[in-house]
């Protein structure tokens, strides 16, 4: 895992500092650094290295081997940047920026491919020779061999920008489902940017800090981000999952007026068409699950995993150890978990029924409040815009602990609440689907099973079936009535933030008239961007690579292709999982029926361990927010302290948007007029 920057000036002045593009990141790549600058028609190469390039790197007899002392030349007009994490090949001959092809090619590159060695040795037998052990040389020789169709090959989590210097072209790309970060920025002299992180372009000349006021809607009234390619600072864009874009650098940098760039969609999800009964689903399951959890234990160091006592990580837990065990590899597997001492809160008793089954090595963290609103800062600037919960605190001092017992690399259950149907929303959109269907008897049944196996009732059944059927004029009034975002309210200030009040999902979430319906758009649209940029961010804040064996492609295109009830049926959620994995998970996890994940007890800590700190802290935040955040957010905030309002997690929101205002200026758009 690693961090990259790319520039790609006009050619009128010299090009901003790469290096200072890499040295914001450093914590994204500690072991290693490096670049490459290109300059003149031929686009010659110069390379060089910085404070973290390891003496033997420059002693290498290696093409892409850096010069000691080298500068970056002016006349450049390209240039390359890395941070490396070194967790495959970790000798000198995964330094990066790396060249194939006699210097043809050149790459800087973020993530892990996973079926390298099956790639290696394709390309071999084509005549493809190798001087390193890494994936990305194989990475490299599989565009030189397929062009842009080698994306299609690829099994796992990426994102690279690639000079072509005989086509005198860059090519970047990002994996299917976007589990590692590709931002881009338009300089106003027209230079343009890539970088793995938003903050690496607060270091370049001509940038400001303005916030895009729509998508901060977005965030604030219904709690989403990254469901588009904006981001929510104005001008700062983002590839999409499963797009790549190639631009001509014989040309000046070109972009549309806004800065935005083309994107080519290589990628689109779509199920695989399944006929068969409910067991030869969970043998597929299993099949395709296991092969990805293995394919995600390649690692020349340490690899733990994230347990939450949850199915999900349990179930990568379990089949990670029971893998480990088959390869005969004797050192204890760790896992890393965020616990409670408020017991609603706490998911300790599942842990500690998984770590019985396994025998691995427990680690248990205790996210305290008062640490959170003093590293609220820090996670903040890692996080590079606001987050939706203090569950991201939570998540962040799991990687902490990790970090701190010496693993490098943690699998994680990411991914699977999205395709298996793990959230709430689900059993409406399998209502609905029975509702048009006409299957009363059956829609009644699942309402009941509802009752007794989560205990929710026929109204908290019928509010889920209107929220999904219902238009956007009536789902309104109800998702406030169930606690759920809606419209913004008085206590947003939209004529300064420059926004108008539209539901982001443009109506497409209450369309989803089934359960495949909805994991598609959860998949694609809205919840998962969101996640991954939050668990990518806590990781590599702490020289973690977190890796996401549900989101192997072949398992997600599986199990969205399956019928519904093989995900809900009679109450039992991610039902093909659990027949899947039995005999995997202990009894008590695969059965088990609720969820937490690693949550944090925010409503406890809002309502009555620490309303006053609570209170401060947004008031703070209505300051830092220059008039978005109207003072009405004080007795918004006041009403859910005292019970007259559901809890959710919008007074933590309207927190977080303050601090992140305020760490990196930002400034609403009408203040660029002053």
């Amino acid at each position: 895992m690693c961090g990259l920057a790319a520039l790609f000036g006009t050619g009128n002045q010299p090009l901003p500092s790469i290096q200072a593009m890499l040295d914001v990141i450093r914590h994204r790549g500690p072991d290693d650094e490096g670049w490459v600058a290109f300059e003149g028609g031929n686009l010659a190469a110069t390379c060089g290295g910085g404070a973290d390039t390891p003496t033997v790197c420059y002693a290498a007899d290696l093409p892409y081997a850096p010069v000691s002392g080298t500068t970056v030349p002016e006349g450049a007009r390209v240039a390359l940047g890395h941070r490396r994490l070194s967790i495959l090949d970790v000798s000198p001959g995964g330094h990066q920026p790396m060249s194939y092809g006699g210097g043809r090619y050149w790459i800087v590159f973020n993530g892990e491919i996973y079926n390298h060695p099956e790639l290696r040795r394709e390309l071999e037998a084509s005549g493809h020779r190798f001087v390193s052990r890494s994936d990305t040389e194989v990475l490299l020789a599989a565009y030189a061999e397929w062009g842009s169709g080698c994306l299609a090959r690829l099994e796992g989590m990426f994102a690279f920008v690639l000079v072509d210097r005989v086509e005198a072209t860059l090519f970047a790309a990002r994996d299917r489902f976007g589990i590692k970060p590709l931002y881009y920025w338009v300089a106003p002299d027209r230079c343009l940017a890539f970088a793995s992180e938003i903050k690496q372009f607060s270091v370049l000349p001509g940038w400001r800090a303005v916030v895009n006021g729509q998508r901060a809607y977005d965030f604030l009234a219904w709690g989403i981000l990254d469901h588009t390619d904006e981001t929510m600072f104005r001008g700062v864009y983002q590839l999409r999952p499963g797009t790549s874009v190639r631009i001509d650098l014989k040309q000046p940098p070109a972009a549309a007026p806004a800065g935005r760039l083309v994107q080519h969609e290589w990628y689109r999800l779509a199920g695989s068409p399944f006929t068969g009964g409910l067991e030869e689903a969970a043998s597929g399951f299993r099949e395709r699950f296991e092969a990805s959890v293995r394919a995600h234990l390649q690692a020349d160091v340490p690899v733990g995993s994230c347990l939450s006592g949850g199915l999900d990580s349990s179930s990568v837990v379990c089949v990670m150890n029971e893998l480990l065990r088959q390869g005969g590899v004797q050192e204890r597997q760790h896992a890393f978990s965020s616990c409670s001492a408020i017991a609603r809160f706490d998911e300790r008793e599942y842990v500690e029924e998984v770590v019985r089954h396994t025998g691995v090595e427990a680690h248990c963290v205790y996210p305290d409040l008062a640490r959170l609103f003093d590293e609220l800062d820090r996670i903040t600037w890692h996080q590079d815009e606001p987050f939706g919960s203090t569950s991201i605190f939570a998540q962040w001092s799991v990687f902490a602990l990790a970090a701190d017992s010496g693993v490098k690399v943690m699998l994680d259950g990411q991914g699977a609440d999205e395709q298996l149907a793990g959230y709430q929303g689900y059993h409406g959109a399998l209502y609905a689907s029975l509702f048009r269907q006409l299957r009363w008897i059956e829609l009644w049944r699942e309402i009941r099973a509802a009752k007794q196996m989560h205990g929710h009732g026929p109204l908290w059944a019928m509010k889920y079936l209107a929220d999904a059927l219902l238009p956007d004029a009536l789902r309104y009034p109800l998702r406030a009535m169930i606690g759920t975002e809606t419209a913004a309210s008085a206590w947003l200030d939209l004529d300064l933030l420059g926004a108008e009040p539209l539901n982001p999902y443009h109506g497409e979430e209450g369309a989803a008239l089934s359960i495949a319906e909805l994991s598609y758009r959860q998949l694609t649209k809205s919840n998962l961007q969101m996640l991954l940029h939050w668990e990518d961010r806590d990781s590599m804040a702490h020289s973690i690579e977190a890796r996401v064996p549900f989101l192997d492609h072949r398992l997600v295109e599986f199990v969205l292709g399956l019928p519904d009830q093989f995900k809900i049926h009679r109450g039992v959620t991610k039902r093909v999982l659990r027949e899947g994995l039995r005999g995997v998970l202990p009894e008590a996890i695969r059965m088990r029926m609720s969820k937490l994940g690693f949550a944090t007890p925010e409503e406890h800590w809002i309502r009555v361990e620490a309303p006053e700190r609570f209170r401060k802290a947004l008031k703070t935040a209505v300051d830092q927010s220059h008039g978005i955040l109207h003072p009405r957010a004080l007795s918004y905030l006041e009403d859910v302290i005292t019970g007259q309002r559901v809890f959710s997690f919008l007074p933590w929101r309207m927190i977080s948007f303050g601090a992140w205002m305020d760490c990196y200026g930002v400034a609403p758009e009408i203040f660029l007029t002053r």
